[in-house]
């Protein structure tokens, strides 16, 4: 006959069973970018300044609040992308720079370090949220990469928001194209770089997950791709290593994979992630004279956002509690 426990008893074994078998700890870790470049207290005025530490608060709380009940990396990074390209303070979605056309041509790309699968748009005008439509390609698609009318076609054939192309516009950045415009033969390709936004993140299941998007170069010329929307040059994300978001002079990105460098230092030489992305954003870009910078995370919530230019929108938050966002170099 089988014993029957009583209420102590019971609590008893429950406690000792606990004891035995230790709940590992939930950790996750998110961090965002909104664009690195010529970012200093002498050019941003204190009220922009305000409103970009608002924004990059809010957008690392509400992906606090999806990893804090269970949601996925890729929920999150999908989310705060999102929030980043709904606001007119990035270069990316609404705010976009202008092509020297005037357009607003946009692209994204989205990677899970859980399955090694990753989608990406490039060159598009009329989607609202292009890092949605990056993951609607690499979750609904045989493919990793689409590119304007076409990937325009997809995004409308599997439900997503597509607006005007006016919705994009906005005074300030149409300003600056026409600024632009008028001292064409002396603005340098770094004045033209006005930033992109990303997220990486770690979830409490050990997964990684990144996500970039962009309204790309100020007046460039024939169809030009940056490195956003590149696997392994913008964007990256391998639970073995780590997940990377890249912000800067794109052309330097991709030539280097930028990206999957961070990665490969990890796994093939054993650096930790804040080495790695020190080596490739410090040394090897910086050699190069590449300008721009990095967020990263690996599966344990280590934190890595080096970047060479004079500063870098950023923050992160961790499921400690612990958060912080910035905005110029430090000391």
């Amino acid at each position: 006959m089988m014993k029957s426990f009583t209420p102590l008893a019971f609590i008893v074994f429950v406690l000792l069973s606990m004891a035995a078998h230790p709940q590992k700890p939930v950790k996750y870790a998110l961090v965002i970018h909104g664009g690195a470049g010529n970012i200093t207290p002498a050019n941003l005025p204190a009220e922009k300044a305000a409103q970009y530490e608002a924004k990059l608060t809010e957008v690392l709380r509400h992906g606090d609040s999806i990893l804090r009940a269970g949601g996925t990396s890729l929920d999150a990074v999908e989310a705060c992308v999102r929030m980043m390209e709904d606001s007119p303070l990035f270069n990316a979605g609404k705010g976009a720079v202008f092509t020297a056309e005037g357009k607003n041509e946009l692209d994204a790309a989205i990677m899970d370090g859980k399955t090694g699968m990753a989608g990406a748009v490039a060159g598009v005008t009329t989607i609202r949220n292009p890092i949605s439509a990056a993951r609607a390609v690499m979750e609904k698609s045989e493919h990793v990469m689409l590119s304007g009318k076409g990937a325009e076609a997809f995004a409308a054939e599997k439900g997503l928001e597509i607006v005007s192309p006016d919705y994009f516009y906005t005074p300030e950045r149409w300003a600056s194209y026409l600024k632009a415009k008028a001292n064409a033969d002396s603005i340098s390709a770094l004045d033209k770089k006005h930033g992109t936004v990303g997220c990486v993140a770690v979830d409490s299941y050990g997964n990684l997950a990144a996500a970039t998007s962009t309204g790309a170069m100020m007046m460039k010329k024939y169809g030009r791709i940056g490195d956003s929307p590149i696997i392994g040059a913008g964007t990256f994300a391998d639970n073995g290593t780590c997940a990377v978001s890249a912000t800067g002079h794109g052309e330097f990105f991709i030539r280097n994979v930028i990206a999957y460098d961070v990665a490969t230092l990890m796994k093939y030489k054993g650096l930790t992630l804040a080495k790695a992305a020190n080596e490739v954003v410090m040394v090897k870009l910086k050699t190069q004279g590449g300008v721009g910078g990095i967020i990263a995370v690996d599966r344990n919530g280590n934190v890595a956002m080096p970047f060479n230019s004079q500063g870098m929108f950023r923050g992160y938050i961790k499921s400690g509690g612990e958060m912080k966002v910035a905005m110029f170099g430090e000391k």
